[in-house]
């Protein structure tokens, strides 16, 4: 057996003003490719080729240009690399495209166009994807992530892999069954660590079991993008029509009836209201998620409005994580550590949600490890705030270690994330999500849609649905 991997996965919000261009997204080929998959050597043996894939930091649509040259770059080694038994697909279902409607469902179907009809393709998905009819059309098995914050992710990769494998040595075509439930959450009210979404995601090995089936996805969506295809779905997989068939059914009914309990996994407030609720609290220290300006949901990153709030509760001991302002970071070497400087940050790439806050600041650190993103570490009345030269979300223990700053240290942390990521949760005391302006707007009944398919819940509350 021959088998191609690769793919692109971009996590685009469609309100975000700022482009995701070639020179952002890191593309990985071969062993490099390779090592993202580490489970490839247990599998039953078979000749695995990594050809290209695409990845970057979640943000504003891909501009066209740079989409046509990857998704080009990978369709040329499909062909000049075939004949093929099966091709992996490992993306987000996030994508969107400038130009274009349901990019996921053009990159499928141009793979389909190269390999044929024989040649079996599965796909592995975040759970905070948007399936369509196009992308289920086109491939054979799409398998998508189990928990959010992701735990999963390369064993929803394997999955995938051993799906597709099985399918090739067992001759298994399996029926597909794909059911849209007309849902727009924001992934901050769907985290299967709380209710209702934990006890739902926890009933697809349950429900695979009986009913006989290969798989079971339930994904969330993703909201923050105004295409047709942005809801939440089931899918099942199974060489029983009538079972697949039947269990879809069932998941899509349990999960709309649930509509109304998805609710923020986290205390929720306005910026003022979450500041005073963690001055409040004894135990330290409280994070605070800045989640309109989420970078790992597509925000831009560069919105200032917390700090300001901070200062005006005259709030110390705090670590601000983080503002994206490669001019202040230039500022900052060149006057170097332990200058006195008059800063204007932020405001300068999303100018809808932030205008440039003018600050004295003391430089306390500077860190050029990665000569593509330099971090400075400034003190602004007792406020630490790092600032970075490239959109950078904090959401691992060795990004803080690496500039030598412990959050656990400090009485409050304010932090550009929607929920805490598994290696950031554990160091709060308490986790509150601030509802502040951006372009990740956690109440997406404010969002400006044009395209969503209506009717849908929340936007339409009153509607009634079945599957």
């Amino acid at each position: 057996m021959r088998i191609a991997i690769g793919g692109i996965a971009v996590e685009c919000c469609s309100f975000s003003p700022l482009p995701t261009r070639l020179d952002d997204i890191t593309r990985l080929r071969g062993d490099e490719l390779h090592a993202e998959y580490p489970f490839l050597p247990s599998l039953p043996e078979a000749e695995y080729v990594p050809l290209i894939r695409g990845r970057a930091t979640p943000g504003g649509p891909v501009e066209r240009s740079a989409y046509e040259q990857i998704k080009q770059e990978f369709l040329d080694k499909l062909r000049e690399g075939g004949p093929w038994d099966g091709v992996y697909l490992d993306m987000h279902g996030a994508l969107y495209v400038l130009g274009m409607e349901d990019a996921e469902g053009d990159w499928t179907a141009s793979v389909r166009e190269v390999v044929g009809e024989d040649c079996m393709i599965s796909a592995s998905y975040d759970l905070h994807g948007n399936v369509s009819p196009r992308v289920m059309a086109n491939v054979d098995l799409l398998t998508a992530y189990r928990t959010a914050p992701h735990r999963d992710v390369t064993e929803t990769r394997e999955r995938a892999c051993r799906l597709l494998v099985h399918c090739l040595m067992h001759d298994v075509h399996p029926n597909k069954v794909f059911i849209p439930v007309p849902l727009l959450l924001p992934g901050e009210k769907a985290m299967t660590t709380a209710e209702p979404a934990g006890s739902l995601y926890a009933r697809i090995p349950e429900v695979i079991e009986a009913y006989d089936l290969l798989d079971v996805s339930i994904l969330v969506g993703y909201a923050w993008v105004d295409e047709p295809r942005a809801t939440a779905c089931v899918i099942t997989l199974g060489e029983d029509a009538g079972k697949a068939q039947q269990a879809a059914e069932e998941l899509a009914r349990d999960y709309w009836s649930r509509r109304e309990g998805f609710r923020f996994g986290m205390p929720t407030g306005t910026v003022d209201a979450c500041i005073e609720q963690a001055q409040a609290l004894p135990e330290k220290p409280v994070f605070i998620s800045d989640a309109g300006d989420n970078i790992t949901g597509g925000g831009i990153g560069d919105v200032p409005y917390c700090l300001d709030r901070l200062l005006a509760h005259g709030i110390t001991n705090c670590l601000y994580a983080g503002i994206v302002d490669a001019a202040a970071v230039a500022v900052c070497f060149d006057v170097g550590t332990g200058a006195e400087v008059s800063l204007s940050l932020g405001g300068k790439l999303d100018t809808t949600h932030g205008t440039p806050f003018e600050v004295v600041a003391t430089v306390l650190k500077l860190d050029d490890t990665l000569t593509t993103n330099r971090h400075a570490i400034i003190d602004v009345q007792g406020i630490q705030v790092i600032l970075t030269e490239r959109r950078t979300a904090f959401t691992t223990a060795a990004q803080f270690d690496q500039l030598g700053i412990d959050p656990r240290t400090y009485e409050l942390v304010v932090i550009k994330l929607g929920y805490l990521f598994p290696e950031i949760a554990p160091m709060a005391q308490h986790a509150l999500l601030a509802l502040s302006p951006g372009a990740i707007d956690p109440a997406v009944e404010n969002l400006p849609y044009e395209h969503v398919k209506h009717p849908i819940f929340p936007l339409d509350r009153e509607m009634t649905w079945h599957p």
